[in-house]
């Protein structure tokens, strides 16, 4: 299932129209994505948490030449399943 197919989806069960639907996940995503970028955790009961998790720079190899890169260290979204959803799945 992709973004439309999940419009359409919501659009159905929900009664709504597609504008509205679209408009409605959109608000979701986009609040999640801020939530995350000021480092806060996103908690959905049954469904799941959103994350951040903080990577370490380290040192890697170019596999052609075998020199030694930097890998910088970066902020990465996780997402763990909730109960609700894993017993569901």
């Amino acid at each position: 299932m992709n973004k439309s197919d999940l419009i359409v989806s919501v659009a159905n069960m929900a009664g709504i129209k597609q504008a509205e639907a679209k408009r409605a996940i959109d608000a979701v995503f986009d609040s999640i994505t801020g939530a995350l970028k000021n480092n806060e955790e996103v908690r959905l009961i049954g469904f799941g948490t959103f994350v951040v998790t903080e990577r370490p720079a380290t040192e890697g190899r170019n596999p052609r030449t075998g020199e030694k890169l930097q890998i910088a260290a970066k902020r990465l979204p996780k997402f763990r399943p909730g109960k609700e959803l894993k017993e569901a799945v």
